[in-house]
């Protein structure tokens, strides 16, 4: 899960869907495979198979810099483009990947009663993640 940088509302329905394909050529580049992919305006959240041999931190980097980069070059928004420096990722286990599917699937009903902020706060203590609120967002 990443966010637009300062958690801007820059991802537009009309372009999202293409913006996820290619995010999902990205993984599979990589020899990942992308079981699902979904968000809103603000951020995305992604449930994949990574290859053993390449990080999670590796695998955001490609992601985070090959999309921004080429949703700066297709300008499909009227200002540059850029993700929060940070993530968050969970490993996930194959009986809970139906109903983390199902969540993502469902995240423009999911924030309408919930904030990107209020989420990720709420997965880091059910998951009993220590965070540091100052560093939690990358405000400028």
């Amino acid at each position: 899960m990443f966010s637009t940088k300062n958690r801007k509302p820059l991802i537009a329905d009309e372009w999202e869907e293409e913006m996820y394909a290619y995010i999902g050529g990205i993984i599979r580049g990589e020899g990942g495979i992308q079981l699902e992919i979904g968000g809103v305006s603000d951020h995305v959240h992604i449930l994949a198979k990574f290859k053993p041999a390449i990080s999670v931190a590796t695998m955001m980097s490609k992601i985070k810099a090959n999309s921004s980069k080429w949703i700066n070059e297709v300008k499909v928004t009227p200002r540059t483009f850029a993700w929060q420096t940070g993530y968050s990722a969970f490993t996930v286990s194959e009986s809970q990947a139906p109903p983390i599917s199902h969540y993502i699937r469902n995240q423009k009903e999911h924030h309408r009663r919930q904030s990107f902020e209020e989420e990720l706060v709420a997965l880091l203590e059910r998951h009993g993640v220590k965070y540091d609120p100052r560093y939690l967002f990358d405000d400028e």
